[in-house]
């Protein structure tokens, strides 16, 4: 039986790490299509978000099934809890990767962007990229040290999102308020795409030591 969980696990964390490196590959391709106004690249993350989604399926129901059937206990039990959680922060990245390709498919063939701002929102297609990756490498790993840096990863990306408000701001902004509100949606799409990553981090972290880092989020 042990050597049968010991396979299922490993099956699950493989599967997991794939969902993630398929949600950053969607970012990288949604970021392009974003800047671009690449209608093409657009509607290749739209429909791989099917994909994304049988995956997302395919990991709960071996999660659930470790659960019903194996019936673990301590960290074993920690490991199955800690893969549900994960399954919900995959999804959620890919899902924001999608909005982001939906924005440019909307606004097709325009720009959603204003030019002034897509510095910024390459850097954070960037930054969203690697963290897409960090997560990929830290489920198939679970090394804590290496998940412990994206919480660092994330705070350039609040950075960013935070000077773009800045922008939004400004007396001088001269886009209108249909530009204001494409920027103050998918600068927020990004942030949550890194939070979510973090979240991965984090729930590593407590999957190989027992010990669950506090939230940045919530700390003062």
């Amino acid at each position: 039986m042990r050597v049968i969980y010991n396979e299922q696990m490993a099956d699950l964390a493989h599967l997991l790490g794939e969902m993630a490196g398929l949600a950053g590959s969607a970012m990288d391709r949604a970021t392009q299509s974003l800047l671009q106004a690449d209608l093409g690249l657009a509607e290749s993350v739209i429909t791989e978000s099917d994909r994304i989604a049988d995956l997302i399926q395919d990991a709960e129901e071996k999660a659930f099934a470790l659960l019903a059937l194996q019936a673990p206990v301590a960290g074993d039990l920690r490991q199955v809890v800690s893969a549900i959680q994960i399954v919900a922060d995959v999804n959620r990245m890919g899902a924001l990767a999608l909005h982001v390709a939906k924005v440019t498919r909307r606004r097709h063939p325009n720009h959603a962007l204003p030019e002034s701002v897509n510095g910024y929102f390459a850097e954070m297609g960037r930054i969203a990229v690697n963290m897409g990756a960090g997560a990929k490498e830290v489920l198939e790993t679970r090394d804590p040290e290496r998940a412990a840096q994206l919480n660092q990863d994330d705070e350039a990306m609040d950075d960013l999102h935070r000077h773009l408000f800045t922008l939004l701001m400004d007396r001088d902004w001269k886009y209108g308020v249909a530009a204001a509100v494409d920027v103050t949606l998918l600068g927020r799409y990004y942030e949550r795409f890194a939070d979510h990553a973090v979240e991965i981090g984090r729930r590593v972290i407590f999957l190989v030591t027992g010990v669950l880092p506090p939230d940045p989020d919530t700390e003062s």
